[in-house]
């Protein structure tokens, strides 16, 4: 059984948990130079909707594969990891946090390469509308690894730091396409996801984490919890996410829509 920190037992994975050992030390003294985010300092909160692609090739995990018609409600934070100012170039992160029926659950994306070996490793973008999005470590699904991807269709985020949010459209859609694929297989959508500005939403409550709240269907390795789990244990508080409320974001939409 897992431990609710989602880090591996110390009987698994014993090289990537001197990885995490070591990622662990850099995230706390990264920490006190920058608290309370070493990367990521400063974020952008995005508002939205998921809908999953009749006829989507079947991934392995549940989330996409046995989702219903309709809507998923979706808190996402965009950012810049390094904070370096626009418009130099910088690891971009999209973190997501969508509404399903076991409860709220995240998906962290970074910008990566598409292909393969680029699509994991890490790669500065000045913007994100022009950035491929990927998970980097595998998901454990019922047919194998799964990584996920996303890329956008149209439209671009207000902005990656909210300093730079003055004037924004709060109507503006950002519209993303979300993929799947094997390590080495081709990618194959699934879904496309609609995002715009949630206006006056901080991101002082919002932390992610992938691993403590997974995609229903989705697990990860050992090795994954191993590698990335105690540096998240070390920088993050302890706090469980609150609801989306399905019913308070409808009315936020329709009130970004009619203004």
């Amino acid at each position: 059984m897992t431990p609710p920190t989602g880090i591996a037992r110390p009987s698994r994975a014993p090289i990537a948990r001197t990885i995490g050992a070591a990622l662990e030390l850099g995230f706390a003294a990264a920490q006190r130079v920058r608290p309370p985010r070493p990367i990521h300092s400063r974020g952008v909160v995005l508002r939205g909707e998921v809908r999953r692609m009749p006829d989507a090739a079947p991934a392995g995990i549940a989330w996409i594969d046995d989702a219903p018609a309709g809507e998923w409600t979706v808190v996402a934070r965009v950012s810049r990891s390094l904070g370096l100012p626009a418009p130099l170039p910088d690891i971009l992160g999209l973190a997501l946090r969508v509404d399903t029926d076991g409860g709220p659950a995240d998906i962290e994306f970074a910008s990566t390469g598409w292909r393969v070996p680029g699509r994991f490793a890490l790669l500065p973008h000045r913007r994100a509308e022009r950035a491929h999005f990927g998970i980097l470590l595998p998901y454990r699904g019922t047919r194998g690894p799964v990584l996920l991807g996303a890329r956008t269709v149209s439209g671009r985020p207000p902005a990656t730091d909210p300093r730079a949010l003055t004037g924004a459209d709060v109507r503006a859609t950002w519209t993303l396409e979300l993929f799947h694929a094997r390590p080495r297989g081709p990618w194959r959508p699934f879904a496309l996801l609609e995002l715009r500005l949630a206006p006056g939403r901080g991101d002082d409550d919002l932390r992610f984490d992938a691993v403590r709240r997974p995609l229903p269907g989705a697990r990860a390795y050992a090795w994954v919890r191993a590698a990335r789990q105690p540096s998240y244990v070390r920088v993050q508080p302890a706090v469980p996410p609150g609801p989306l409320n399905r019913e308070t974001y409808s009315r936020e939409r329709r009130a970004a829509t009619s203004s």
